[in-house]
């Protein structure tokens, strides 16, 4: 009987210090973010952080979505089919760093270099991403990474 109020008294002395090393609320909040999506109109692109990285949010046109399911069977560096990177078609979700060296790809204003594949384009070393975030040309060794998310209802995106 003493031997097990003493290993309860450890362990209630030791919760304290071993809570501590649970990340605070705060810490907690700042693993997701949410995304309002209803004032992204079809082919605009917007760009988010979490986790002090770039993500990318492209609402897909219809178009785009035909070239990248038609571009399923094309000779893909890192094969993946584009309904595998993504939860719904219209709406793909990427981190925002080319997997080559760490550089931000152009291609999120409509003016900018969206490279070969109207994806888009790393400047540092000429990587070319498709509309499905994934490498199709340069040194890039894989696609776009697609971080975890869900849709919350039909206008709001939680990324983490």
């Amino acid at each position: 009987m003493g031997a097990s109020v003493a290993a309860v008294g450890a362990g209630a002395s030791l919760w304290p210090l071993v809570d501590s090393f649970n990340p605070s609320a705060d810490v907690r909040a700042m693993s997701s973010v949410e995304v309002d999506l209803a004032p992204i109109e079809p082919g605009q692109r917007i760009t988010v952080k979490w986790r002090g990285k770039p993500v990318f949010i492209s609402r897909r046109t219809a178009q785009e979505i035909e070239i990248a399911r038609a571009d399923d069977r094309a000779n893909l560096k890192d094969p993946q089919a584009d309904a595998e990177r993504v939860v719904d078609p219209e709406w793909l979700v990427v981190i925002g760093i080319c997997t080559h060296l760490g550089c931000v790809p152009l291609g999120q204003a409509p003016q900018s270099d969206r490279g070969g594949w109207n994806g888009w384009f790393c400047p540092c070393h000429g990587s070319h991403y498709d509309t499905s975030g994934r490498i199709r040309r340069g040194p890039a060794p894989l696609n776009l990474e697609v971080p975890d998310y869900a849709f919350l209802d039909a206008a709001r995106l939680r990324i983490g």
